[in-house]
């Protein structure tokens, strides 16, 4: 099979495709984005030394990834685009094989993404590569002109920045080579964000005072901020804590695997210690592993919800099921009641105090366990050794 030459083809199809939709309201998902997810993957497939064939896969479901922005909009595009080059690549004959594992790739750099293997990490990291690049700025602006012009209505600068800080926290480059090469470009790019965002804020010398009740709206917001943001602080260290349980008992239960359960046979008065210990280390295991496991909801919520006011837009685990065009309804249906935004707020600041709440529980067992486990088994040790060992 001469993939250079399905190569040429592919591209050939796709500039075309891209002309046909210059009319359309997408001056960030165009010929420029598609191009820069092309060369970003062709950059990692050269680090890797992938065959032929896996570069094909990945150079093919890059000119395809958005190519279903052009006959349908953002909602369900990666779907269509998976389709088109699916249909594409069946008239040019390739193996079935390609054909799955070039939709599965395209399907992958869904949001929030979840890639399975290198070839969908790749592709998932090129579509996000200007995160980290130096071209950030001028590629996030023309996101920002993007959604103005398909929603119709002006998207405040401030919201927009806040919007763009929070992707840029929730976000995760999976490869090594990405993660090496972008994420202190990536960190600068967000400080930059944080900072433009603290200095806008300290530009009003006076808060404003709702006319509702008199309360300083700069203020009730200052506030929700500085909360998410202890909150954040906090799981962070709480994942940090964890993981430095998972390290230690990872080396412990190494050790004792590589060379106590070896002497057992000579050793038998070391039997029992060494089961204790065995013990001890995979319970502080289990308990940092669950204090880490995420727990994700199904995704989905009823206008009922949105009428109740029952539902946080703010927590992707309730809408990334959702269609763009309900999502994006009830966040207009948000932003044009004050009521329904702070009490959003407020229940988001409660979600995650419920979730930190369960994770330093947990953490505390994990501690407590492996503390006292610890002594009472070096105790355990020196007693086999000074009294059975004889």
């Amino acid at each position: 099979m001469d993939f250079r030459d399905l190569t040429r083809q592919v591209e050939q199809f796709a500039q075309a495709y891209l002309e046909k939709g210059q009319s359309a309201p997408y001056c960030f998902h165009d010929r420029t984005h598609t191009q820069g997810v092309v060369d970003a993957v062709k950059e990692m497939v050269a680090h890797y030394q992938l065959s032929e064939r896996e570069e094909f896969i990945l150079v093919a479901a890059a000119f395809f990834h958005d190519l279903g922005y052009q006959n349908g909009g953002a909602s369900g595009h990666e779907r269509r685009s998976a389709a088109l080059a699916t249909d594409f690549l069946q008239s040019l004959s390739v193996d079935v094989e390609i054909q799955e594992a070039v939709a599965r790739c395209i399907l992958a750099t869904q949001m929030p993404q979840a890639p399975k293997g290198l070839l969908e990490e790749i592709i998932c990291d090129a579509d996000l590569f200007h995160l980290g690049s130096s071209d950030f700025d001028v590629r996030n602006k023309l996101m920002h002109q993007e959604i103005e012009k398909v929603n119709g209505h002006k998207v405040d600068k401030s919201l927009w920045r806040t919007f763009t800080i929070q992707l840029m926290k929730d976000h995760r480059y999976h490869t090594a080579y990405a993660i090496d090469k972008l994420s202190a470009g990536k960190a600068a790019n967000l400080a930059a964000l944080l900072k433009k965002q603290k200095k806008d804020e300290g530009k009003q010398d006076k808060p404003q005072l709702s006319e509702r009740n008199g309360k300083p709206e700069r203020g009730i917001e200052t506030m929700f901020r500085i909360t998410s943001s202890n909150s954040q602080r906090l799981s962070d260290m709480a994942d940090n804590k964890a993981n430095i349980l998972l390290t230690v008992t990872s080396i412990i239960l190494s050790l004792v695997v590589s060379v106590l359960l070896r002497s057992l046979d000579n050793n038998p008065h070391l039997i029992f210690p060494t089961i204790l210990l065995m013990v001890v280390v995979v319970t502080v295991m289990v308990f940092a592993i669950l204090a880490t496991i995420p727990k994700i909801p199904e995704g989905r919520y009823t206008a009922e919800d949105v009428e109740n006011k029952s539902v946080n837009l703010l927590f992707f685990g309730n809408f990334y099921r959702m269609p763009l065009s309900d999502y994006k309804r009830s966040m207009e249906r948000v932003m044009d009641d004050k009521d329904f935004l702070y009490g959003m707020l407020t229940k988001d600041v409660y979600s995650q105090g419920v979730v930190l709440g369960r994770k330093y529980r947990l953490l505390r067992y994990a501690y407590g366990i492996f503390m006292f486990g610890l002594v009472v088994c070096v105790l355990t040790f020196v007693v086999s050794i000074l009294t059975l060992g004889k």
